[in-house]
């Protein structure tokens, strides 16, 4: 496993990210782990997200400059700290994010920050894709932006799970709006750290076991 892979599953875990147990997805799935950007608490844990997101931005997308969408609300933190850690690169890009309720007084609408222009092409930025439900909603709300064009979205973690189909949701999201879904790394990325430590066993049986019922064909 890469380096950068290894230090991203520690720090998701020792941030309070990472979680084992019984939880429920946005999709309805019962699931034997969590991944909530809410628990991102600190200036140095924001920080530190961000350029991990900026790193996986250069690495598929180069210095080419868009413009970063954060779903509220966990999606609006990593928008504005991925936009950050982008300057750092050589790179100043806009962001914003939606409200959840249209605002009907003052400046009105339902996007805060930045506002795309014709032409100008979005990247999404959010916490996890499970059945792929927050990207369908996201795309729903940027349809309101004439003659924009989302050329990609970035994700903490792949599922690997099946969507609307046997194929992964990052994969039927690919296919149904036409831009590919990175992820820093995946649910195998995060078994293959977890097996290096026995005390981690449970957990990785669990997960391993939900995957063959929910997981995508390989």
């Amino acid at each position: 496993m890469e380096q950068y892979k290894r230090e991203f599953i520690s720090f998701l875990q020792e941030a309070g990210v990472l979680k084992f147990g019984d939880f429920t997805a946005k999709s309805g799935r019962k699931i034997p782990y969590f991944i909530n950007a809410g628990e991102i608490k600190t200036g140095a844990q924001i920080a530190k997200l961000g350029k991990f997101y900026a790193k996986a931005y250069t690495e598929k997308i180069g210095h080419k400059g868009t413009v970063l969408y954060g779903p509220a609300y966990k999606g609006i933190s990593i928008a504005v700290s991925a936009a950050v850690a982008l300057t750092e690169e050589g790179l100043d890009v806009p962001f914003f994010f939606n409200r959840k309720e249209a605002k009907d007084h003052g400046e009105g609408g339902v996007f805060v920050g930045y506002v795309p222009k014709a032409g100008e092409e979005i990247v999404i930025v959010e916490d996890v894709i499970t059945a792929g439900t927050a990207i369908r909603e996201s795309m729903s709300i940027l349809s309101g932006l004439q003659d924009t064009k989302v050329v990609a979205t970035f994700v903490m973690v792949d599922r690997k799970e099946k969507g609307q189909t046997e194929k992964s949701a990052m994969a039927e999201v690919g296919e149904e709006f036409g831009f590919p879904v990175y992820s820093v790394v995946d649910v195998y990325d995060i078994i293959e750290y977890l097996e290096e430590d026995p005390s981690n066993k449970e957990n990785v049986e669990r997960i391993k076991a939900y995957l063959k019922v929910n997981g995508a064909a390989q």
